[in-house]
């Protein structure tokens, strides 16, 4: 089979390599419990930030060289040792292995790819808007009625959030940089829109406020959230693309009982394979109401690895980024 390797740690530019691998089989994948596997035709790849620090050596995962990154794809079954029947339509969390035409994933990480959804957004699903569902519902404890600031509103996150909170029942302001990420946010179904480069925590106070925050943004914006939150209201803080880690004096948390909510999606996926398939059945039903449509912002073949991941290290992605291998 095809696939894309990174054989060295120079970044987006030298760290890849397109190669020729024996297909894989049920017990080769990560994640793995032994004869728990499912063998994928791969249609999609699902690209995120963490490939981009993979091919730096940064992020907390670090297989040894040279190796296949990857996490989400989408695509037809193969073979499954349970579960699953040949041909069927699948997107699937495999955590390594994705940038291939063929691929292994988990029973547990593997689900139904609804008809409602083409193979390039059965490859946004699982990463984003399992994080999404995580952090607002789980974490964020986010009810109907409320509303939801979303920091990086364009980004896959951004996008897949909006959609969650507003199968939740929430109302959603975005917070975005441009016009075109201000469009894209609009077509993820955002209420309400301000920007990033204006005064967006009064225009926020301006609009109500917010009940939660959700960032993965990080940076000099945190210290803004928790301003712009209404009485009793949460922060949930997803990541840190912006590039620094905030710090917060705690003294402000008094002022309007606030929270700050840590959603770290894969340290508790990782270990609660019961919660994966409740999160699959909460987002099938939001598929199936027409609330979750992931927005594809760019889409390239496998040999544009690079390129996808460059546009990705340059802030330019909107919704999520995805290799095709046809």
């Amino acid at each position: 089979m095809r696939a894309i390797q990174i054989t060295e740690l120079s970044g987006p530019d030298g760290a890849l390599s397109e190669v020729e691998l024996p297909d894989p089989t049920l017990e080769a994948g990560a994640l793995m419990t032994p004869g728990e596997g499912v063998l994928i035709d791969v249609e999609a790849i699902g690209v995120s930030f963490p490939e981009v620090l993979q091919t730096r050596g940064e992020y907390q995962v670090k297989p040894e060289l040279p190796f296949v990154p990857g996490s989400e794809v989408a695509g037809t079954v193969a073979q499954a040792s349970s579960g699953f029947e040949p041909g069927q339509r699948v997107m699937a969390f495999c955590m390594l292995g994705g940038f291939a035409e063929k691929a292994v994933a988990p029973v547990h990480f593997t689900f139904p790819l609804s008809d409602e959804l083409d193979f390039a957004q059965g490859a946004s699903v699982i990463l984003n808007y399992h994080t999404a569902w995580f952090s607002l519902v789980t974490r964020g404890k986010l009810e109907a009625g409320e509303t939801v600031l979303v920091h990086g509103a364009a980004g896959g996150v951004g996008t897949a959030s909006i959609q969650v909170a507003k199968g939740v029942g929430a109302r959603t302001i975005a917070v975005v940089s441009s016009d075109e990420k201000e469009k894209v946010a609009r077509e993820a179904g955002a209420d309400e829109v301000v920007r990033s480069d204006g005064d967006w925590k009064d225009a926020v106070l301006e609009l109500g406020g917010a009940d939660l925050v959700l960032d993965p943004v990080g940076g000099d914006r945190f210290t803004d959230s928790l301003r712009s939150l209404n009485r009793a209201g949460r922060v949930v803080v997803v990541g840190f693309t912006g590039g620094s880690i905030p710090e917060v004096k705690v003294n402000r948390l008094l002022l309007k009982n606030t929270s700050v909510v840590g959603a770290g999606w894969g340290e508790w996926a990782l270990s609660n394979p019961g919660y994966v398939a409740e999160t699959g059945a909460a987002l099938a039903e939001l598929i199936d109401g027409g609330f979750v449509r992931p927005i594809v912002g760019a889409r390239f073949s496998m040999d544009q690895a690079a390129e996808a991941l460059k546009l990705i290290d340059g802030r330019g992605a909107t919704g999520k980024v995805v290799l095709e291998t046809a």
